[in-house]
């Protein structure tokens, strides 16, 4: 029997509960090394904000949400998908979504979350910097990477993250982490 088809929307107020649940998963089981620092209930508070509005917060389900992308500006500020649903192409539709609405995404990963890296790397996006975690919220060693469309249609990342060296995305978690 063939998966649902993937579908791409965005977020609505019904599926807050089930993006919250894979964001918890998805740092449990992919990032066990962060601390848990917010329950279940700021996770929703935090992304009914977003799917009222506050930035885009776009779902990937088959059926039901295996995956989303929350995008500000130009932050890509999260990008989680099932651990179960990871390598099936639900990140990539996300991500190429996100890429697709701008000229210029940057993010914030954990230097530990490997694969992660790979994944962004394989679409383009660059190292920006290092750090050593002191201003993240997990105190946990991250890198800045972006991505730009194209010299004509976007801006140079280095030059962007320069002016920005210190911004991060307001959020729960201002690290961006995952595939």
């Amino acid at each position: 029997m063939n998966a649902p088809r993937l579908e791409l929307r965005p977020a609505r107020i019904a599926d807050v509960p089930a993006l919250a649940r894979i964001y918890q998963r998805t740092r449990t089981t992919c990032l066990p090394y962060l601390p848990v620092l917010h329950d279940e209930a700021e996770h929703r508070e935090w992304l009914a904000r977003r799917a009222r509005g506050d930035g885009e917060l776009w779902v990937a389900a088959r059926g039901a949400p295996i995956g989303f992308a929350a995008v500000r500006d130009d932050w890509l500020d999260h990008l989680y998908v099932e651990p179960e649903a990871q390598g099936a192409g639900a990140g990539t539709a996300l991500l190429g979504l996100a890429m697709r609405s701008q000229d210029f995404l940057q993010l914030w990963v954990f230097q530990k979350n490997v694969r992660a890296i790979r994944f962004y790397e394989s679409h383009e996006f660059r190292l920006v910097k290092r750090t050593d975690g002191s201003a993240n919220e997990e105190r946990e060693p991250d890198a800045l990477y972006a991505w730009r469309a194209s010299v004509q249609r976007g801006r140079d990342a280095s030059a962007i993250a320069t002016t920005n060296a210190g911004a991060r995305p307001s959020s729960i978690s201002p690290s961006i982490e995952r595939t």
